[in-house]
């Protein structure tokens, strides 16, 4: 049976991500930082739970101990600032790259220390729409998710050769607990900025990275899943 670890994965898109894995009879595992209500709810659907905070060093490490072989990797797991750039802290700003930058990489070389000796695996980070095209109050977390976006191309390329695909996919407006903090009427006013008129699902998400999974002659690729939001 393979594994698929999702970091993130007890709520809004990592679970879905999960849940989609689970579906196709992968062994699934995923972690989590303080929900433990979510964390609980999907032990009870059979999902390996793991409280690790991806941008720990030390809590990293001890979960890929305990996963053990890892044959697909998906770096959900994420936090978000929506503040103007003079607000924002140099404490807030670390934060935030630890956890979206440093957690995708800490977990990426876990994990392709294992991929390399069984030469094959995939990674998938989970970038965003603002990676690709920057959101206004958002800087930090755009610059984080552009970085994702680099970092898959490069670690393609090196990975490439031990039969390691590492690929992305950018999500667009996903109806997830993340984008709670927007009112009705500005999600209807996103919608109406959506070509395919709709906000996006964390199923929509989900199929992105099983066709990833499934297609194994692409890696390095930004794949978007947002409607048509980002068209020019």
């Amino acid at each position: 049976m393979k594994t698929v670890l999702v970091t993130g994965g007890v709520r809004g898109i990592g679970k879905s991500i999960a849940l989609a894995f689970q579906k196709k009879g992968y062994r699934v595992c995923v972690t989590y930082s303080r929900d433990e209500k979510s964390a609980a709810e999907m032990a009870a659907l059979g999902v390996a739970v793991y409280r690790a905070d991806v941008a720990d060093e030390t809590d990293v490490v001890s979960l890929f101990e305990k996963v053990g072989k890892v044959d697909v990797l998906v770096n959900n797991a994420g936090v978000s600032l929506i503040k103007q750039i003079q607000d924002v802290s140099y404490e807030e700003f670390n934060r935030l790259m630890a956890v979206n930058v440093g957690g995708a990489f800490l977990c990426a070389r876990e994990a392709a220390k294992r991929m390399i000796d069984n030469r094959s695996g995939l990674i998938v980070n989970i970038s965003s729409v603002w990676g690709e095209v920057g959101g206004s109050c958002e800087s930090v977390y755009s610059a984080s998710k552009a970085a994702l976006i680099g970092f898959t191309k490069a670690l393609a390329k090196e990975l490439g050769w031990s039969k390691i695909r590492v690929n992305c996919v950018s999500p667009g407006v996903i109806d997830t607990p993340m984008n709670a903090h927007f009112s009705e009427d500005e999600m209807q006013a996103l919608k109406e900025e959506i070509p395919m008129g709709r906000i996006g699902l964390g199923e929509d998400v989900a199929k992105a990275v099983l066709y990833l999974e499934e297609n194994d002659y692409v890696t390095g690729i930004d794949l978007p899943v947002n409607g048509g939001f980002s068209i020019a």
